[in-house]
Parts: structure tokens; sequence; C-alpha cells
């Protein structure tokens, strides 16, 4: 299923972080944080958003770092995925 979100909406996958600490510790799934790097899967078309002209920034395939706590999340043919908008990703990772 192809996803065109709309305005400065992104669609972004979550990058999975390592399951062992530094020392070899294995964490189960309730100890990890959520991630907070993900990889751009879809990007709106930006435009007049409240008011004010939006120009995105991001493209499909970047890596994207984003806030903890933004977005929606939704499971699309199986895999998660969360719509952030784009005031939300905090930084490109190069």
């Amino acid at each position: 299923m192809a996803i065109k979100p709309l305005f400065d909406k992104v669609v972004i996958k979550a990058i999975e972080t390592n399951e062992k600490t530094a020392s070899g510790i294995v964490l189960p799934g309730a100890a990890k944080e959520k991630p907070q790097l993900a990889k751009v899967l879809a990007v709106g078309p930006g435009g007049n958003v409240d008011g004010v002209e939006v120009k995105m920034q991001v493209k499909v395939g970047d890596t994207v770092l984003y806030s903890k706590y933004a977005g929606s999340e939704f499971k699309i043919d199986g895999e998660e995925v969360v719509i952030v908008r784009q005031a939300d990703i905090l930084a490109i990772v190069e």
C-alpha cells in the first residue's frame, strides 16, 4: 500500500536500536527506549499550514532524528510506521 502524506506530514519508520548494552547485557523489550532515529518513507508536499508557508526540508530516504513522543503510530502492511509533522523532526543524520 502506498502512503501519500498531506501538507507538512512525513511518514517515517523507526530504525531499531541494539538489544544489548555496550557491556553485553541483553535488554528485554520493556527496558528498551523508544527509538528516535528513523528512515523517511514518504513526504507531504508542504504548502500553506496554519497560515504559514511550509517548505519541506526532508526527502524520501533521509535518516532523521525525531522527538521522542512525536507523531501517530500506524501498522501498514505489517510494518509499524509513524506519521509526524516536519516540525517534530529535529535533524537529518548524514
